[in-house]
């Protein structure tokens, strides 16, 4: 796994790393199924990101704010503030309609 963006927030991105790809092995596991509905695949999500919430949420919360940080110690955020005014991002245009005829 990699570097952070500052040496001291290292220890929380692997500790960040490590719970996430645990959570996320789990997530995977269980896969719905196609016959699943969309109310068992929503209930399914919501189980899943309180999950996430429990188990991976303190970390990732101290990993953003140490990165953060570490962003406007760099004085990053005045490069990102300026990225974000030059080129703000829109929103995607929607997805083309499925061609029934191919089905």
């Amino acid at each position: 796994m990699s570097q952070s963006l500052s040496e001291e927030c290292t220890p929380l991105k692997r500790q960040y790393d490590a719970c996430f790809n645990a959570w996320f092995e789990g997530y995977l596991e269980p896969a719905l199924s196609a016959s699943a509905n969309a109310e068992q695949r929503t209930k399914f999500a919501k189980e899943k990101a309180a999950e996430f919430d429990s188990s991976c949420g303190k970390i990732w919360q101290a990993y953003r704010e140490c990165v953060q940080k570490a962003v406007k110690d760099k004085g990053l955020d005045v490069l990102l503030d300026q990225a974000r005014t030059e080129n703000p991002l829109k929103e995607p245009p929607p997805p083309a309609p499925l061609d029934k005829s191919r089905s």
